[in-house]
């Protein structure tokens, strides 16, 4: 039996009062009362300062209530919902995303802007990367993104499903690796500190039970990796061993006759 997912994800909520929300077409709150200096802005951006400081879990119309000084009930009157509130927390993250113009730029460069761009979006709200988007929020913010990342493939000769192939396939690499990210810096943030200390305490108990004779590939491959990223995982090798070999696999497509 499967376990069930967990994992967040966008378009959940309500999509007739989810895209109102986005697009600006949903009813203003009433200003009667102590939800006067409150607007939807206001709401999202806390939510979103909420998550980036405490974790996508934190986030709960009782906590971005409280932070605000407003009873549960009063955020109802600006959102729905935490289903609703995740598309807009996301579409607000996607709006303010810096979008460098890489214009006349070789192709590799502009692909490697993306996936910076998208890295840095993840840095800056690890909880992002958690979130399924198969769904997507589609929004302002959603669409600025979308516009801008698919000029990137102008002039290259692909067809419409093969720049959005290409870009769905870069961005998921992008986001994998920022999960991978996340979790290293959440394991270096526990009593066993970072991966250097934890190593350091593994180590010679692994070397008691572990057959070198048994396990050669294992075992040397292992050790020479450990000491070149000074830990199993190093995400930020892993990014740029990746992107490049990423782009590699496009070339083909990109660069035939």
């Amino acid at each position: 039996m499967m376990a069930p997912v967990t994992a967040e994800r966008s378009g959940a909520g309500d999509p007739a009062r989810t895209l109102a929300l986005l697009w600006g077409e949903a009813p203003t709150a009433s200003r009667r009362g102590p939800s006067r200096a409150l607007d939807l802005a206001t709401v999202v951006r806390t939510a979103n300062d909420l998550a980036d400081q405490e974790g996508l879990g934190a986030v709960t119309m009782r906590a971005v209530a409280r932070t605000l000084g407003v009873v549960p009930m009063t955020l109802y009157t600006y959102v729905p919902g935490k289903e609703e509130l995740l598309d807009l927390m996301l579409d607000a993250a996607y709006a303010q995303m810096p979008r460098a113009d890489t214009a006349g730029a070789p192709w590799r460069e502009r692909l490697t802007a993306i996936a910076d761009e998208n890295r840095a979006l993840f840095t800056v709200h690890p909880w992002a990367a958690e979130v399924s988007t198969l769904r997507p929020p589609l929004g302002p913010g959603l669409m600025a993104k979308y516009e801008h990342e698919l000029s990137a493939f102008d002039g290259l000769g692909l067809s419409e499903v093969e720049m959005d192939d290409c870009l769905t396939y870069l961005l998921s690499f992008v986001q994998a690796n920022a999960r991978a990210a996340h979790e290293a810096a959440s394991a270096a943030s526990t009593p066993d500190g970072d991966d250097t200390r934890w190593w350091a305490r593994v180590s010679p108990l692994l070397a008691r039970v572990l057959d070198e004779q048994r396990y050669p590939r294992a075992t040397r491959v292992g050790t020479a990796a450990g000491q070149a990223h000074g830990s199993a995982h190093n995400p930020d090798h892993a990014y740029r061993f990746g992107l490049a070999r990423l782009l590699d696999g496009l070339a083909p497509l990109i660069e035939r006759p």
